[in-house]
C-alpha cells in the first residue's frame, strides 16, 4: 500500500457564494495529491509521458461530510491500495486541520498508449518501482 499526505491551503477562488470549497474542486484537489504522491515516489507524470503512456480519468467518486472554507489548510491523502498493473485506482481523504475528515473520493485512471491512442497496460518500469510497496 502507498499512502501519500499533501498539504493544500484553501484560496478564494475555491470557494462559492456561500463561502465553503464547491463541490467540484475536490477532484482537483484529487489530481494534487495524485501527482505529488507519483512525484515523491520519483515517477512524476512527465516520465510516464516520456514513456509514451498517458493516465485519464475514467471514473470519479466523491464523498461530502462536511464543508471546507476559504483559508483553511487541508491535508489531502491519496493511497493506492493495490499494484497498478491494468489501472490506477486511487482512494482519497480531505481532512481540516483540526483533523475532521471533510471528504472521501476515488479516482481510477487507465493508460493509454499515446502514439496509438489505445488502452494499454501499465509501464513495466513504473510495475517495478512500485512493486516494492506491495511486498508481502
Amino acid at each position: 500500500m502507498i499512502t501519500a499526505d499533501v498539504k493544500y491551503r484553501v484560496i478564494y477562488r475555491d470557494t462559492d457564494k456561500m463561502g465553503v470549497v464547491y463541490h467540484a474542486n475536490y477532484i482537483a484537489l484529487y489530481e494534487i495529491a495524485r501527482n505529488e504522491m507519483f512525484r515523491e515516489l520519483g515517477i512524476p507524470y512527465t516520465d510516464l509521458e516520456k514513456m509514451g503512456v498517458m493516465m485519464p480519468v475514467v471514473e470519479v467518486e466523491s464523498k461530502y461530510k462536511s464543508p471546507a472554507y476559504y483559508d483553511d489548510l487541508l491535508t489531502i491523502r491519496a493511497t493506492i491500495k493495490e499494484l497498478p498493473v491494468a489501472k490506477l485506482d486511487v482512494e482519497y481523504e480531505v481532512f481540516n486541520e483540526q483533523g475532521t475528515l471533510l471528504n472521501t473520493g476515488r479516482t481510477v485512471l487507465g493508460y493509454v498508449n499515446m502514439e496509438r491512442l489505445r488502452p494499454c497496460r501499465a509501464p513495466q518500469e513504473l510495475i517495478e518501482r512500485l512493486s516494492e510497496y506491495f511486498q508481502q
